[in-house]
């Protein structure tokens, strides 16, 4: 089975790309999904992480309050590592049950949408890494028009991580989205055509 890594900075259009190759028949595991998945009330690390940080860490319905979580989980290295400590064992061992699970339903290709894929090496065990690629300022004016960000947070956010040229560099496929849907559907297509290629090598 093939494992096709799909990343890109914020901003980038990474999910649109993910839901083109979804609309293609390519399964999708998408680790921001995963990753609330794993906190959802009733699940232990959602127990763990107010163990952590404090149980008005939680909703009156019991889900977690992500906001109070992040302005006490990324203080200092100390708490962002405790906060990693709960949830990346967990995301990494629902990650590894959804491949086996694609695999064993026979899929000859799946897609791993993961954001911090060449930052945390997570490239290497892919077949085939992809990267949606933007200029730096038109992820900008996308963030504030598409998320309301103010342009300080989107440059800051933008500043935090890794550089286009670090996460560009282990790209087998660079998927450029400074044009319209039309280019993307194209570069898109010519991407599902690779990889119907490699599924029969």
């Amino acid at each position: 089975m093939l494992r096709i890594g799909l990343t890109g900075g914020i901003g980038s259009g990474k999910t649109t790309v993910a839901d083109l190759l979804r609309s293609h028949g390519l399964p999708i595991i998408d680790a921001d999904l995963i990753a609330r998945d794993i906190v959802k009330p009733g699940q232990p690390a959602l127990a763990e992480l107010a163990q952590a940080f404090g149980h008005d860490i939680l909703n009156e319905d019991g889900s977690l309050n992500r906001s109070l979580l992040a302005t006490r989980a990324f203080v200092d290295s100390e708490h962002t590592e405790l906060l990693n400590s709960i949830t990346h064992p967990r995301i990494q061992a629902e990650t590894a049950r959804r491949f086996a699970a694609a695999e064993a339903a026979g899929e000859k290709a799946v897609v791993y949408d993961m954001p911090l894929l060449v930052d945390n090496g997570l490239h290497e065990a892919m077949d085939l890494v992809v990267v949606v690629d933007v200029d730096a300022e038109t992820r900008v004016a996308r963030l504030v028009a598409w998320r309301g960000l103010t342009e300080e947070d989107a440059r800051r956010r933008l500043d935090a991580q890794i550089s286009d040229e670090v996460r560009l560099a282990p790209a087998d496929v660079v998927i450029d989205n400074n044009g319209n849907l039309e280019s993307l559907d194209r570069q898109v297509a010519d991407l599902i055509e690779r990889i119907r290629g490699l599924e029969v090598t």
